[in-house]
């Protein structure tokens, strides 16, 4: 759940999706790293993508005005025909804000037919959904694509969040990364921190947000309401 650093105040839930049907889902098929590749293969990560953007509209319609919801789109769903309508209507059915609503994309959705993809991207934006570039720093063109398209967010890979209190690599990296996204008007959180010194690092080097277990685990949504709306009578809807 990202939070802003300069208040400590929650903006975002991330919709997750984890299985809990050993009836056809094995135990050790159970992670997200493990089913959905499998969905992918077989095609299902398209229903089971939108099935997804439209349950987590459905969910955050009655959150605090100022907290979005962000849901991740695989290459193989964004390339779908259907994608654009999906991401019409799944905040018009549920009552969402379209602005509530955050995309969450990794470059690998850019490396084919990167036109066609800039121009659905343009498109989505122009709706007033924000888009994110997740997992920033782990592919290859990164930088490219930043000049392409005005992304509104880059999550900063939590590959580099783990190794800052022994790499100065990694250090110089996350901070080249913050000092970028806000030359560009461009919001940066940084993934995975789960520590106190990662808290402090991340803050020094000026990380307009942080997301990772030392905030909170994924949650349950009726626990993720509760969380939200706890003393916060006065925003909410």
């Amino acid at each position: 759940m990202p939070t802003p650093l300069s208040t400590k105040q929650k903006r975002m839930a991330e919709a997750l999706i984890a299985s809990s049907n050993p009836q056809w889902m094995p135990a050790s098929q159970s992670s997200p790293d493990e089913f959905i590749p499998l969905a992918e293969e077989t095609g299902l990560i398209v229903p089971l993508g939108e099935w997804v953007l439209r349950q987590a509209c459905k969910d955050a319609a009655n959150w605090p005005a100022h907290v979005r919801v962000a849901v991740n789109l695989s290459p193989a769903q964004f390339r779908s025909p259907s994608l654009t309508h999906a991401v019409i209507s799944a905040p018009a059915d549920s009552g969402l804000s379209a602005f509530q609503l955050e995309l969450e994309i990794t470059e690998s959705v850019l490396l084919t037919d990167s036109e066609a993809a800039l121009a659905t991207l343009h498109h989505i934006k122009g709706l007033g959904v924000r888009i994110a570039m997740d997992d920033f720093g782990t592919g290859y063109s990164s930088l490219s694509y930043l000049r392409l398209f005005p992304f509104d967010k880059i999550k900063i890979d939590q590959s580099f969040i783990r190794e800052l209190g022994d790499s100065k690599d990694c250090a110089a990296i996350v901070k080249a990364v913050v000092d970028l996204g806000s030359s560009l008007g461009i919001t940066t959180t940084a993934e995975g921190v789960e520590t106190t010194d990662q808290l402090d690092q991340v803050r020094e080097h000026g990380c307009t947000e942080i997301q990772g277990y030392f905030f909170g685990k994924p949650l349950p949504f009726s626990h993720v309401e509760k969380l939200l709306r706890k003393g916060l009578p006065s925003q909410s809807r």
